[in-house]
């Protein structure tokens, strides 16, 4: 199940305090293991909204949202368990089975109503991660773009 090749993306945290945006990068490991993306995330400390925006090889990305109960999660595409732990791990935590090996359809996985609070409700969500013609950063920015963080996201993407 594991890729054994370096896996390629970014993860990136995303605060909200005093109604300002703030985008930072996480470590790599973030993109591999969702213990870690879930430890940096904590190490915030934000009195405001904070989550994770993770885009994985060009093939989808996984949204995470810590909070005292547990993480919030969504998970573009189910079928990325199949090939990748940390999509894997996102299934486990949300006691859910993979796809079959030979369903092809991408469907997303987890709470679509993660960001209604900032302003996506899960509708237009869900909308968004079914754009399967777009990478995932592709699909991330019009996230960042329709909650109102798209200049520091993009910012920080041209550094990375």
């Amino acid at each position: 199940m594991a890729v054994q090749e370096p896996v390629t993306g970014f993860a990136v945290a995303v605060v909200r305090e005093d109604g300002q945006w703030r985008c930072s990068a996480l470590d790599s490991a973030a993109l591999t293991e969702l213990d870690a993306a879930i430890t940096e995330l904590g190490k915030l400390r934000s009195t405001g909204a904070a989550f994770g925006l993770l885009a994985v090889d060009d093939e989808f990305f996984v949204i995470v949202r810590p909070s005292p109960r547990g993480p919030s999660l969504l998970l573009s595409d189910a079928a990325a368990a199949l090939d990748y732990d940390i999509a894997a791990d996102v299934l486990d935590v949300l006691r859910v089975d993979p796809p079959d090996e030979d369903d092809d359809a991408v469907w997303p996985e987890g709470d679509l109503e993660i960001l209604a609070d900032l302003g996506l409700p899960g509708a237009e969500l869900e909308v968004i991660v079914s754009e399967v013609d777009l990478y995932p950063d592709e699909q991330l920015q019009m996230i960042a773009q329709r909650c109102g963080f798209e200049a520091g996201f993009s910012k920080l993407l041209d550094q990375l």
